[in-house]
């Protein structure tokens, strides 16, 4: 007989308390019935079931949140404002539930992401795109009122400027993970008239909010699980430590220095420097002259951006004032000073 069972005087004991009405007699140390610890109970939603592991969806969330800032800063330039595109969230719904969330009409725009199966949607809500494509054909910084009505033709191209524009910036996002050839195939007016998936299939959808001067709105990718099932492995939190520690290649070197080929920059060429007093400041008429120690023959500073870049000589050029670069300045790491190292030893 094992040690969990009770013996035939035990049980004939139970039933005579219970029968006189009396309270359950205690249990001998030999009738103790052992339990089983209780488990952990997870509760467990069958129509939002969760197919995307936790580490993928930190990794997801850590990719689009580059993509975010690299995105707004390409906007800016686009509308030539400050735009901010932050990342909401990262959750995982079912497709029926992310579509019956958007408004009707909007902006859905279906895209292809080779060699992902399937399609991808990007949705851009009303709120702020209309405002956008207002900047777009040179309206004021002025909020305005807007109709609910599908985009026209003119719009749809205008459109398309801003969706290239978020797909080249997402397929550099996820040139560590996978190389993505990045469409347009069609755009959409009413969300519920596409179906890219069964409408009980789970997908991610990845929301940003974007900030045009005092007017926000907001833009979602959905992502199905059936077009990442297959690259799940590859989206893990260590491919980002990698890609952060990867050396600058030289086509992006190439292409940072394209894009500030056109910056503007503050270029100042100091003739010489002197000290006088206030009083003589005070007393300086036009046509007098200030003397300096400088030799006419000695070079200029010429310095960009506060910093010293050339050496240059003064010179005249079709009547106008004109400077000559003859060297670069090449700069030198600077010298610890005797406190740095006393400080540091």
């Amino acid at each position: 007989m094992s040690e969990d069972s009770l013996s035939q005087d035990e049980i004939a004991n139970l039933l005579s308390a219970m029968d006189a009405g009396g309270g359950v007699p205690t249990a001998t140390p030999e009738a103790h019935v052992a339990r089983r610890p209780r488990g952990r109970v997870t509760a467990y939603d069958f129509k939002r079931p969760e197919r995307v592991g936790k580490e993928q969806m930190r990794a997801l969330q850590t990719l689009h949140e580059g993509f975010g800032r690299n995105f707004g800063a390409a906007l800016s330039a686009l509308l030539r404002s400050i735009v901010e595109v932050r990342l909401t969230s990262v959750d995982q719904l079912t497709y029926n539930e992310f579509v019956f969330s958007l408004e009707n009409p909007t902006c859905f725009n279906l895209l292809r992401a080779e060699p992902l199966e399937g399609n991808l949607i990007l949705d851009i809500n009303p709120s702020i795109l209309y405002p956008i494509i207002d900047r777009l054909l040179g309206g004021g910084r002025e909020s305005s009122s807007f109709a609910r009505r599908p985009l026209t033709e003119i719009e749809l191209r205008l459109v398309a400027r801003i969706t290239s524009l978020f797909l080249r910036e997402l397929k550099h996002a996820w040139e560590n993970v996978l190389e993505l050839d990045l469409s347009v195939e069609r755009v959409e007016s009413n969300p519920q008239l596409v179906q890219i998936v069964p409408p009980n299939e789970v997908v991610v959808l990845v929301s940003f909010e974007v900030s045009v001067g005092d007017v926000r709105g907001m833009m979602n990718l959905c992502i199905p699980f059936n077009s990442i099932e297959r690259i799940a492995s590859k989206l893990t939190a260590n491919s980002w430590v990698a890609y952060g520690r990867q050396q600058a290649s030289p086509e992006n070197l190439e292409k940072i220095k394209r894009s500030l080929r056109g910056s503007v920059v503050e270029m100042i060429a100091e003739l010489a420097n002197t000290s006088i007093s206030t009083r003589d400041l005070l007393g300086l008429r036009v046509g007098d002259i200030i003397t300096t120690r400088k030799d006419v023959n000695d070079p200029l500073l010429i310095s960009v951006e506060g910093v010293p870049k050339f050496r240059a000589v003064v010179g005249q050029l079709k009547g106008h004032k004109a400077i000559e670069v003859e060297t670069a300045i090449e700069t030198e790491p600077p010298i610890a000073s005797e406190e740095d190292a006393e400080a540091n030893p």
